[in-house]
């Protein structure tokens, strides 16, 4: 099963579309197409924060929470929004979440 998602870039928010596999973690989904301001330093290993993205709001609920260490990591960005920022590299792509909007941070 095929999961879209698309990527809004930073700083005009260009839209990327891409059609993932059901079971692909978003991170590397978006750094092996090129998505600019994703980068994966750490390689998933949730110690960098530059997969940081927002989840669009009507998205973020479908998302299993993230869990406190993520949250921390990510309370040390100066974009940190408590109802959107997620680490890219902890979201891994469902049939469920087939159309979901991803909008790359800024710091990134």
């Amino acid at each position: 099963m095929n999961v879209n998602v698309n990527f809004f870039e930073q700083p005009d928010e260009k839209h990327v579309s891409i059609q993932a596999s059901d079971g692909e973690n978003l991170m590397r989904v978006a750094v092996s197409n090129g998505v600019g301001g994703v980068v994966g330093e750490c390689g998933g290993e949730m110690s960098c924060a530059t997969c940081h993205v927002f989840v669009h709001e009507s998205w973020s609920g479908r998302l299993p929470p993230a869990s406190a260490d993520e949250i921390d990591l990510l309370e040390t960005s100066d974009a940190y929004d408590s109802e959107r920022s997620r680490l890219s590299c902890q979201i891994e792509l469902r049939e469920e979440l087939d159309g979901i909007d991803i909008y790359v941070a800024p710091e990134n």
